[in-house]
């Protein structure tokens, strides 16, 4: 207010002055008068600039202020399932972190306090002050940084109360849940936590912030049937003579109190080790032997990731845990990874396990994430980028550089997807909620900046960053200046115009390029980056220019610095195609008049997959008339990279035509569905296959369905339901009815739907109960048609509540956008359209109520 007060003060004594002025000055006086609405425009325009920069001020999300050190948290807890509470005892032993102190202020949300004692020689009662979120208690005396105490907390939370929406990629804030406490049949009972960004306090109080750490011992006291599992090691288990049991576990290194973790339930565990490292799975007893083949690698990726990083893998033991209906994809807890229940696969199923990314992305944290923590959510990025690259860096390994490649492209045109949306700092300390950083940009641009780096610096240079990084801030909270001055401290190179341009402005480049080939043995590339500069840097950036001669491949690097700039590439030997960022390693939108010769170039000549990848996408999808390209789709579905097998056949399902056309395309297909490597490109080789022939092939079809991967099994199951010719269709799918394979259910939901079954409710209700996660998504769409066609009221009515409640309480968005989408199958019902706009207005995602609007919009208008 006294600033405001300060910028008025100018025009209200010239306006005084003005006053006052003697007649014999009129004339000169009035000129200045009629100039004050100007002045007062200029007043005006300072002012909403003062409240701008008022709110950057009131906005700015900081690291939080640490008034106490936090040494260590020892808890005592026992649960009451009936009312979804917890029952604990906290003692935090702490000092004040440099200021004497006599206020001592913990998070806490939504607890019943039922003492707030000090311990020690001043052993009392603290009076306190509780407003539902934090705790203040008044200490009898001023405490300085020499002096240690304890507190003890007696509590009741109650994670259930003040329920608050999340993020896309947490979707809910309770920190602990309880799954299922009531004991309902055909699922487990469950507790777990979820502790980031600031939801641990909801179950224990703390200081709730990344850039505390400490270390912690648990007690939990539960049924004898449950197991636990927490943090560290269990150091002590014994049965309390009533029924319950009490485990005991020990996290004697320091971490943030986010990474705080506890799991109860009835899993089985599968033991497993890296050198001298406990490594264990814990599932549900039925997917046991799953789990052996889902987590197998693990072992291999901590050896892989220690050696790569110079740094041992840090912890004590490291446990993954599958649970129910998780919040997040996954969670990094410090020594306990707990997953999304998509990961609960049986032996079958497990053969086609495609969760080595998300796994290598959870334990990559307990480096990057939990050894060194961010030291607040706006550089959250030091968390996720790193976690995102690791995945990356184990496909790389494990895979091959082509598969990398095609993930880093995905990965890439994520952060497209949301940039079309926003654009943002990847650095922010300005955002509205913690929840808002938990987005692509800290995600998937974070990591593609790290991929940049690397190809910019080198192995060497980039690897041995990363370790001087780790070892210099371990056990400590970092910010993006860190992470710069380790690369600089290793590379003597000042980094700063990178870290700058990347890390602290939004967007990315737009690139606009285009080669003279007028003369051959000396090409002119000019680039210009075509970006809005008002919002967006102009990118100082390096890149590598290749071709190929005679087989052999040629690369020079260059450095943008302008905002068209020309490059010279003078070779011995001329050149027919060159290519600007061949491995597509930059994040930029890239721009060009690229036409036929150039991608049959493309993809004949380049030894990188990613790159044949590119040139057939933009063959089939500009030029698919072309009968060049049509004679490429023989060579990609022979090509020794499975995706470009994969896309050659999705080119030949989008266009028909070129069945008669490829030359020894049945002969390829056949050969594909037999033998392939990848079940995807068998599942895909199947597909074709009856199009092509489906009365030839359908003694293959049979056989194929026995075959051990689902992917392979439910595509001949397809094949075979679809064609009507085969007279035992209806035995053949009452043999796969009781499988719950969502590749095998979706095979015979479509064929009762399309034969008109209608006496088949009761298993589309069976199947859509024992569904969840992706495979409840794919089930919804057939689930809704089935009854939506039957035309038998009552169990229609059931089908549209089951949907409701779908879309009002399933955690992920996308589901409940499946439920919502399914319910117009039955709009014109009595009561059904009040259901939908009921869906539409409670939903508090951003993105599924923009999509629901969208279906629901016609409906609107109509009222």
């Amino acid at each position: 207010m006294k600033i405001q007060t300060y910028k008025l003060l100018p025009l209200f004594f010239l306006l005084v002055f003005a006053a006052c002025k003697s007649s014999e000055n009129i004339s000169s006086e009035s000129q200045k008068v009629q100039e004050l609405p100007s002045l007062q425009q200029n007043q005006d325009g300072n002012l909403q600039l003062l409240r701008e920069k008022e709110a950057l001020i009131s906005d700015y999300k900081p690291e939080r202020t640490r008034y106490f050190d936090l040494l260590h948290t020892s808890l005592d807890l026992f649960f009451d399932f009936e009312k979804e509470q917890v029952n604990g005892t906290a003692v935090l032993t702490i000092k004040p972190f440099f200021f004497t102190q006599n206020q001592l202020e913990l998070d806490g949300k939504d607890f019943e306090i039922h003492s707030f004692k000090l311990l020690g020689e001043d052993e009392r009662e603290l009076n306190f002050k509780y407003d539902g979120k934090k705790i203040l208690a008044y200490l009898p005396r001023n405490y300085t940084r020499e002096e240690t105490i304890q507190v003890s907390v007696k509590y009741t939370a109650k994670p259930n109360e003040n329920p608050r929406a999340g993020s896309d990629a947490i979707t809910d804030t309770k920190g602990l849940y309880f799954i299922n406490a009531s004991g309902v049949e055909n699922k487990p009972t469950q507790i777990w936590t979820q502790g980031e960004t600031e939801h641990n306090s909801k179950w224990f109080p703390t200081f709730d912030t990344p850039n505390e750490r400490a270390t912690q011992d648990i007690k939990l006291t539960v049924d004898e049937k449950y197991r636990t599992i927490s943090n560290g090691e269990l150091i002590s288990s014994h049965a309390n003579g009533d029924g319950t049991r009490t485990d005991h576990w020990e996290m004697n290194l320091p971490h943030a109190p986010y990474l705080a973790a506890i799991v109860v339930g009835e899993f089985v565990e599968i033991k497993d080790a890296w050198e001298d490292i406990q490594v264990n799975y814990y599932v549900e007893e039925k997917y046991a032997s799953g789990a052996k083949t889902v987590f197998k690698n693990t072992p291999e990726m901590m050896g892989f990731f220690s050696k790569l990083l110079g740094v041992r893998y840090p912890w004590q033991k490291y446990d993954q845990v599958v649970v129910r209906d998780f919040v997040s994809g996954a969670m990094e807890n410090t020594t306990i990874s707990v997953f999304m229940e998509e990961l609960n696969l049986n032996e079958r199923e497990a053969l086609d396990s495609e969760w080595d990314g998300i796994i290598a992305h959870e334990l990559f944290h307990q480096w990057f994430g939990n050894y060194v923590t961010t030291e607040s959510w706006a550089n959250l990025t030091l968390n996720e980028a790193f976690a995102n690259y690791s995945e990356y860096l184990w496909y790389e390994y494990k895979e091959g550089l082509d598969e990398a490649d095609l993930h880093h492209i995905s990965e890439m045109e994520q952060y497209f997807d949301e940039a079309n949306e926003k654009q943002e700092n990847l650095i922010r300390f300005y955002h509205d909620d913690a929840e808002d950083m938990f987005d692509s940009h800290s995600y998937a641009k974070g990591g593609r900046i790290l991929h940049m780096l690397r190809r910019h610096l080198g192995d060497d240079a980039f690897f041995a960053a990363l370790n001087h990084y780790l070892i210099k801030h371990a056990f400590s909270s970092v910010e993006v200046h860190d992470l710069r001055l380790a690369f600089e401290e290793v590379t003597g190179q000042d980094l700063n115009w990178f870290f700058n341009q990347w890390f602290l402005e939004a967007g990315h480049p737009v690139l606009e390029f285009d080669i003279d080939y007028s003369q051959r043995d000396n090409l002119l590339l000019t680039v210009s980056q075509r970006q809005n500069l008002q919002s967006t840097p102009l990118y100082k950036i390096p890149f590598k220019v290749s071709w190929y001669t005679d087989g052999d491949r040629y690369e020079k690097e260059f450095v943008l610095e302008k905002g068209t700039q020309q490059f010279a590439i003078e070779n011995a030997d001329p050149v027919y195609a060159l290519y600007f960022d061949e491995r597509l390693e930059l994040l930029a939108e890239k721009k060009s008049n690229r036409g036929l010769d150039h991608f049959v170039r493309q993809f004949e000549t380049s030894i990188y997959g990613v790159a044949r990848y590119e040139a057939l996408d933009s063959l089939i999808n500009d030029f698919s008339d072309a009968p060049r390209v049509i004679e490429l789709i023989g060579k990609g579905l022979t090509d020794s990279f499975a995706p470009i097998r994969e896309m050659s056949m999705i080119g030949v399902a989008r266009n028909p035509d070129w069945i008669m056309q490829v030359k020894g395309l049945e002969k390829t297909l056949f050969e594909l569905a037999e033998n392939d490597p990848k079940n995807t490109v068998r599942a895909g080789a199947i597909e074709l296959l009856a199009l092509l022939d489906p009365d030839k092939y359908s003694t293959s079809f049979l056989t194929w369905m026995n075959h051990p991967s689902y992917y392979v099994a439910g595509a001949a199951l397809t094949a075979y339901l679809e064609n009507e010719s085969n007279p035992n269709r209806e035995s053949v799918a009452d043999q796969y009815k009781d499988d719950d394979n969502i590749r095998i259910v979706v095979a015979i939901a479509d064929y009762l739907i399309t034969e008109e079954q209608f006496d088949q409710a009761a298993w589309f209700h069976e199947k859509l109960e024992k569904m969840s996660g992706q495979s409840l998504y794919y089930l919804i769409g057939y689930y809704g048609d089935y009854f939506a066609k039957a035309q038998n009221l009552s169990e229609s009515e059931i089908a549209v509540e089951n949907l409701y409640q779908i879309g009002l309480n399933h955690q992920a968005n996308y589901i409940r956008a499946a439920a919502f989408q399914a319910l117009f199958g039955f709009v014109d019902d009595p009561g059904v359209l009040e259901k939908i706009k009921d869906l539409y207005e409670k939903e508090t995602d951003i993105l599924a109520k923009r999509y629901k609007e969208y279906y629901l919009e016609p409906y609107l208008d109509e009222n």
